[in-house]
């Protein structure tokens, strides 16, 4: 970062300098992981930034805060604002926004496990991504490993929301499969079926079709998912939602993982094993190519994902 760089956040309805952006130490969502957020791009298109389906994401975050019965005091159109605000108002090298919402602190000064009594606050901050996976395997394709540790259960916490406690789990993932030279990492879940990555949905294809672990496998229902399912679908494969394992993906003709800072990225090796031709597939380059397209507002089908920074 660049020492002259001026950089803001959005806090609980003002905009305040990034540097300034300060939690108490007694908030209850930093003891206990209590808070929901999201991760959304922004893209540079012909008609200026884009920040893709910032709606959707929105909506997801207001949904991911009933979980924790959590009440954020702002609605979708106001969050979806403060979003395009603080794009505005920010460098222009920067791709990434997190929304996040925690509980804070109680009037009596306490720390206890519920919630209840606690403030809810909301911030919107920018970061820059790149290629989360590497911009070289975009192509050539990344290495991902089978971790030790397991995706948790539908019945250990709600997998539909983004809580950022949950996401321990995926630190771990994390943690370990660059530990042994990974650029990322595959759980799975306790049915000795595939899940996803720590912060990814993943995609086989098999004899031309695209095949992905429903819900009950364990997965979020990514926002990036949908869209490339979209796509694939548009684009005229079938696409097939079952249960998937670890050894099927060894042997399929591509392997791709999908989501926000993923965006589409081709896997080319698991657990040492080659994936297909070792490289991105056509399938992959296909989607991938589309889905560029698409969040760069090349594309006049999808230009509804695109909510422009600028409005005219």
């Amino acid at each position: 970062m660049d020492s002259k760089e001026k950089q803001y956040v959005w806090m609980d309805g003002k905009m305040v300098d990034k540097e300034h952006a300060t939690v108490p130490i007694m908030t209850h969502g930093l003891h206990y992981g209590t808070g929901v957020f999201e991760g959304i791009r922004i893209y540079q298109t012909p008609k200026g930034k884009a920040v893709f389906r910032l709606r959707d994401h929105m909506v997801r975050f207001e949904q991911s805060a009933k979980a924790l019965n959590m009440k954020i005091p702002f609605s979708v159109d106001e969050m979806c604002e403060a979003v395009r605000e603080v794009v505005r108002v920010n460098p222009p090298r920067m791709d990434y926004i997190r929304p996040i919402a925690f509980y804070g602190q109680n009037k009596e000064d306490k720390i206890v496990l519920n919630p209840a009594s606690f403030s809810t606050n909301v911030a919107v901050a920018l970061a820059h991504m790149g290629a989360y996976l590497g911009k070289e395997n975009m192509e050539k394709g990344a290495k991902v490993i089978t971790v030790s540790w397991q995706k948790p259960t539908n019945a250990c916490t709600s997998l539909q929301a983004k809580i950022t406690g949950n996401y321990v789990n995926s630190v771990l993932c994390k943690i370990e499969s660059n530990m042994h030279g990974a650029d990322e990492g595959l759980m799975l879940n306790s049915n000795g079926t595939v899940a996803e990555g720590p912060g990814e949905n993943i995609f086989m294809v098999k004899k031309g079709k695209l095949i992905t672990p429903p819900i009950s496998s364990c997965v979020l229902e990514g926002i990036t998912k949908d869209s490339v399912q979209t796509i694939a679908q548009d684009l005229g494969y079938q696409l097939i939602e079952r249960e998937i394992t670890r050894a099927e993906i060894w042997n399929a003709d591509e392997f791709f993982m999908t989501g926000t800072a993923a965006e589409v990225t081709p896997i080319a090796f698991l657990d040492g094993r080659t994936i297909g031709s070792g490289k991105r597939g056509p399938i992959t380059k296909h989607i991938q190519e589309t889905f560029f397209e698409a969040a760069r507002g090349n594309d006049p089908q999808y230009d509804a994902w695109l909510d422009y920074v600028e409005r005219k």
